[in-house]
């Protein structure tokens, strides 16, 4: 459990940067910071893939179905949402609906768990929900107010709204992806977690050349000012997509594969707070400010939510553990 805690900790500082992305490129596109972020991933996934090339041609079609679902739905689909939020609504409203992720996949999988020891008793899971929650709801409270959507602000009402629903597809995309996930690697535990990151990365490419090229004949069709490919800025866009290939989407997935392996479902969905409290964290040292103390206190629930359902869980197992031991 311990290192799944830690490869968590580690996703989760490393999926933080994809939130300040958009910001630094705040002039291009959120589909085509998605495209070029997973065509940065498909590229460099090459070298790992050719010298684990035996595992990965070990994968079978349904292990590449699912991870083409996955690369779809998990990459492709959620990125192009959030940075198109994060620069509809600024960074603290997408920050605020994935910051519920902890909340909305620990629900859903222990709903519906992939098997019977991932479940625990909905008792003995509220007090975390409920520390996770209280802690959410004052980080974003005061993250919200920054936020000026009237005349003479940088962004309207329109551009907020419109942010908010493409943000709950994001949500949607990276509740779903988890889940399916971790289930996936549970029933086959024979592939390595690194394998899997690979796995993803070679079916991503694909979607990512053809998301690319066809955004490129979109634009020309329709007469828009982007400046296709590589955008007005081709040397930091070049940078940034590399950067978030290989640390936030190859590192990051295969340390978030290793935590898959070794938690259950339910706690590494609670696990995902720390992709929001590193977002929060990169967020004000881009804006060289200090975090306010309502933030303050609202990480440190979060933190206090996080260990009281690593604590649940770990009895939870241990339970479980001296009930297979019992048996004869």
């Amino acid at each position: 459990m311990l290192t799944g805690f830690l490869c968590a900790l580690g996703a989760g500082l490393l999926w933080g940067l994809v939130f300040i992305t958009p910001l630094v490129l705040g002039d291009y596109p959120g589909t085509v910071l998605s495209f070029g972020r997973y065509l940065g991933f498909g590229l460099i996934v090459l070298v790992p893939a050719w010298l684990d090339r035996q595992r990965i041609l070990s994968l079978t079609r349904s292990d590449w179905i699912a991870a083409l679902k996955l690369s779809l739905v998990g990459n492709i689909l959620y990125y192009a949402a959030l940075a198109s939020a994060i620069q509809l609504a600024d960074a603290p409203l997408p920050t605020m609906m994935i910051g519920t992720l902890p909340l909305v996949i620990s629900v859903c999988s222990n709903w519906k768990p992939g098997h019977a020891s991932e479940s625990v008793a909905w008792r003995r899971l509220v007090p975390s929900l409920l520390a996770i929650a209280a802690g959410l709801l004052l980080v974003n409270a005061s993250e919200l107010s920054h936020l000026d959507f009237h005349a003479g602000g940088k962004r309207t009402l329109q551009d907020y709204l419109l942010g908010c629903v493409i943000a709950v597809g994001a949500v949607a995309a990276w509740t779903w992806y988890p889940i399916m996930n971790a289930r996936h690697l549970k029933r086959h535990p024979e592939i390595r977690s690194s394998t899997w990151a690979t796995a993803q990365g070679l079916a991503t490419l694909p979607l990512a050349l053809a998301g690319f090229a066809g955004y490129g004949v979109w634009d020309a069709i329709s007469g828009g000012s982007y400046d296709y490919p590589l955008g007005p800025r081709p040397a930091i866009f070049i940078s940034m997509m590399l950067l978030l290939g290989l640390c936030a989407s190859w590192l990051g997935t295969m340390l978030w594969n290793k935590a898959s392996q070794r938690l259950p479902t339910s706690l590494g969905g609670q696990l995902i707070v720390f992709e929001t409290l590193s977002a929060l964290l990169y967020a004000f040292l881009l804006r060289g400010a200090m975090p306010a103390p309502q933030v303050l206190a609202g990480i440190a629930l979060l933190c206090v939510g996080v260990s009281l359902g690593v604590r649940t869980f770990h009895q939870a197992q241990r339970r479980a553990c001296a009930a297979a031991q019992a048996v004869p």
